[in-house]
This record gives C-alpha cells, sequence and structure tokens, in this order.
C-alpha cells in the first residue's frame, strides 16, 4: 500500500514537470522580446548596443527565462506602434510589458499575472495647468497620445467617444507638441514621463495632474502567431511569473533602473 501511494506521489511530480521539460526539449529555448523603446525605467535602448532594450521589464524577463531554462533575447522593435506589429505578426515572439483590452486579446496570448502596475496620467504645461479631476474636465481640450497605445479599456473608450486625441508614434514627438502649444495635454504613464521631461530638458516646465485616468498591469504577452506559442511555455510562464510577483524583485528592479536611467 505504502510502495502504491509513492509510486502514484511520484507519477503526480513527474506530470507537474512536464510543461517545464517539453519547454526545455523543444526547439524555442530562445525567445525574442520587444517593447516601448521610450519607456525608461521599464524599457529604453541601450545607448552601447542600440539594437538591444534594456531597464526594469527586460530585467525581469530575462531571470524569468533564466529559471526556466531559456534563453530572452529584448531587441528592437521599431517605435512602440511598430513594436507591437512585429509581435502581433510572430516576427517577435514577446511584448515585455503590454496592457491588456478586449482588441488585444485577440492578437494574443496574456501572461497572468501582471507582473507591475503603472499609472497613466495627464502632463500640462506648468503655465497652461486647468482643474481636472475627472476624465469629463478633458472635454473641449486637444490632447496627444501614442499610436495604439493604451490606457485601460474603460478610458480608452471613453476617450475614443467624447476627447479629442491626437496620437503621434513617439512620446518625444507628443511631449514636444506639449511644449510648442500644439496640443493642451499629453496622456502617459508617469515614471516614463519624468524620465522623458528630464532627457528634454522641460521638468521644470511640465506637471502632473492628479488623479490617474488609470492605472494598469503590465503583462508579458506572446503573440498568436509565434511559433513558439504552447500550452506548455504559457503554463511555464505563468507559474514562474506568479512566483516572482509574490516577491519584492519586479519593485526592486523598477528602483534600479531608474537610479540607472538617471
Amino acid at each position: 500500500m505504502i510502495e502504491r501511494c509513492f509510486r502514484h506521489a511520484l507519477l503526480l511530480l513527474c506530470l507537474s514537470l512536464l510543461p517545464l521539460a517539453a519547454v526545455a526539449d523543444d526547439a524555442c529555448r530562445r525567445l525574442t522580446a520587444t517593447g516601448n523603446p521610450e519607456y525608461p525605467p521599464y524599457l529604453w535602448r541601450d545607448p552601447l548596443n542600440p539594437q538591444q532594450l534594456i531597464g526594469a521589464n527586460a530585467d525581469l524577463l530575462k531571470y524569468l527565462g533564466k529559471q526556466l531554462g531559456l534563453e530572452v533575447e529584448v531587441v528592437y522593435g521599431g517605435p512602440w506602434s511598430r513594436a507591437q506589429e512585429e509581435v502581433r505578426t510572430g516576427r517577435i515572439d514577446l511584448l515585455a510589458g503590454y496592457f491588456q483590452t478586449d482588441a488585444r486579446r485577440q492578437q494574443m496570448d496574456f501572461i497572468a499575472p501582471p507582473f507591475l502596475y503603472t499609472p497613466s496620467v495627464i502632463w500640462v504645461r506648468q503655465d497652461n495647468a486647468f482643474a481636472y479631476r475627472q476624465w469629463s474636465d478633458l472635454k473641449g481640450r486637444k490632447g496627444g497620445t501614442l499610436v495604439n497605445n493604451s490606457h485601460g479599456q474603460q478610458f480608452d473608450e471613453y476617450a475614443h467617444a467624447n476627447l479629442t486625441l491626437e496620437a503621434v508614434p513617439g512620446a518625444r514627438q507628443a511631449f514636444e507638441k506639449l511644449m510648442h502649444k500644439r496640443s493642451d495635454y499629453v496622456v502617459y504613464e508617469q515614471y516614463p514621463g519624468m524620465a522623458l521631461a528630464r532627457t528634454l530638458g522641460i521638468a521644470g516646465a511640465v506637471q502632473v495632474l492628479q488623479p490617474p485616468v488609470s492605472s494598469e498591469g503590465l503583462y508579458l504577452a506572446i503573440s498568436h502567431d509565434s511559433p513558439c506559442n504552447q500550452p506548455q511555455l504559457r503554463e511555464a510562464l505563468a507559474r514562474e511569473m506568479a512566483k516572482i510577483v509574490g516577491g519584492d524583485l519586479p519593485e526592486q528592479l523598477v528602483k534600479q533602473n531608474l537610479e540607472r536611467w538617471q
């Protein structure tokens, strides 16, 4: 009886390891990932190797790969809109940091849980601040955002129906239009906006209006068209991601990369 129970327990253990073993044994030991290249401290182009992306998301993804015996290369896939297209078509396997929406779920599988949360806020010129407490306070003003960017499905739907937002390819261009008084505000994530404002030398000329329009989870997403998108890989990624977000590593990487960027 004891021997039979032992064999049963051993069988269950082997079955639980099968997904990871399948990942390790197949041809997809090396995965490519990309993301928004204007997104410090989460992601930005490596000054020493501009075809690579560095930052908190890249560090976390490489750690995740190492835990699973996989090599993950975080590459520059072009501006944010093009990077998304590269993953959507399967030319690059993973997006390292993506807000989840119904439309995006039609193109990619999201690995839960999210590894970080980031607030999207309203950026304005210091000399053109206005009263803001809720989304409706943005009506009648011209805003800026990025092509194919999301700030959470609820805000996206509200903005599409009620607000005037001009989408541009990159965050730098959106902030430059703001400074040239060609827009009244920019909707962009808080930490990346702070980093970009310092880079452009406009940190003292812009400010954030509170409260955030949203606070969304950053997910790892894998393209439906990636040849490596298999159930075993998704299960292994999700299992290891849950372990990672259960600890302090994601927030530690953000702090480290804030210092690294500065």
